[in-house]
């Protein structure tokens, strides 16, 4: 019994890399702004994958997508770099929805430390994180509040596992956009790589503040209603989800 859910487990692993793969493939088509975060649908993926096969395995699995992806799809050597974003989404997202607050906050807090520690981080208008702030905003509420309440955070519910899903994308998609945000802001790649200017930089900031909200709001609406049956079917398997 322990090598057939062993078995299938990795098989489980292996269909979410192949799910990722083809996401990544899919190029988004321009009827939102592009601010240069996920052309392709690998938003769609990433946080059920983690949320699927757990922190460790749901990273692995997408990093193997995203890395097949780009090299099926190239466009250009430092798209391998801001994409790790994806396999740390998916990692967060897991860690989210088994209410591992402390590892979730410290990514954060982190992160956003080297992002304010940087000076140029100054001359970018505050409003353009907005949806990183609401995310580490809900972030801190959720891991109050589940604390006094664990009954909240009841995955085996199918009625809480609707918002729980939910807000696990949310919390898990936006820690992606910061880990791209920390990439090109704090460690200056927006000059060594792509040679922008501080103004360029505000440009593609302003058009971030619109284009991922929609992005992940689109993934957290899919993975809310496809999410419970996908999660029920593993569970049958005797996989701990």
């Amino acid at each position: 019994m322990e090598k057939f859910v062993k078995s299938d487990f990795i098989a489980l692993i292996s269909v979410c890399a192949a799910f990722s793969i083809v996401c990544d493939l899919l190029v988004v088509p321009p009827i939102l702004p592009y601010s240069g975060v996920w052309y392709s649908w690998i938003f769609i993926s990433e946080a059920i994958t983690g949320i699927l096969l757990g922190p460790l395995a749901g990273f692995l699995s997408n990093f193997i997508g995203v890395m097949v992806g780009h090299l099926i799809l190239y466009i250009d050597a430092y798209e391998f770099l801001f994409t790790i974003g994806a396999p740390l989404g998916a990692m967060i997202s897991a860690f989210t929805y088994r209410r591992r607050w402390s590892v979730v906050l410290t990514y954060y807090l982190t992160l956003f430390g080297g992002f304010f520690a940087a000076p140029v981080s100054w001359q970018l208008p505050f409003w353009g994180m907005w949806d990183v702030y609401l995310a580490f905003v809900t972030l801190v509420f959720l891991a109050i509040i589940t604390t006094r309440w664990r009954r909240l955070w009841d995955t085996k519910s199918q009625m809480r596992l609707i918002y729980i899903l939910a807000l696990s994308v949310f919390i898990g998609l936006e820690a992606d956009v910061l880990f791209r945000i920390f990439i090109l802001v704090p460690c200056q790649t927006y000059r060594l790589f792509y040679g922008w200017e501080v103004d360029e930089l505000q440009a593609i900031w302003a058009l971030g503040a619109i284009e991922t909200p929609i992005k992940t709001s689109l993934s957290a609406i899919i993975t809310s209603i496809m999410g419970p049956p996908i999660i029920n079917a593993a569970r049958k398997l005797k996989l701990s989800v």
